[in-house]
């Protein structure tokens, strides 16, 4: 019998696994990297008190006009460097990457370097 394979489903659970060893405090919060589509979201979490310090997305006012795509690389850097700029307004200077369970390649690989060329520390 073949079965097809949900690939959403196993990078939840890829995603919970590792979720269990990774975790974001006030001093260190977590970089959380969410990939739709025709989308890319990222959030500054604060896993203690279970609060998002800051996001930033391809659906942000300030991106939304400038890029055509909202699902390439171009637009993940775009938002790496709006994420990075506005978690050092909050002072945040040092977080813990969470990929979401997603490969570290392509977007997610884009808008983690731009983010670290912006200021942030991993």
């Amino acid at each position: 019998m073949i079965t097809k394979i949900d690939r959403n489903k196993v990078r939840k659970i890829r995603h919970l696994r590792v979720r269990k060893k990774l975790s974001g405090t006030a001093e260190r919060p977590r970089l959380n990297v969410f990939r739709s589509n025709k989308h890319i979201y990222a959030q500054v979490i604060d896993d203690t008190k279970g609060i998002t310090l800051v996001s930033a997305s391809t659906l942000d006012s300030e991106l939304k006009e400038k890029l055509e795509n909202g699902s390439n690389i171009e637009a993940a850097q775009k938002v790496g460097e709006l994420i990075a700029k506005r978690a050092k307004e909050k002072g945040i200077n040092t977080v813990v990457f969470d990929r979401g369970g997603y490969l570290y390649t392509g977007r997610v690989k884009a808008l983690a370097d731009s983010a670290r060329e912006a200021g942030l520390e991993f």
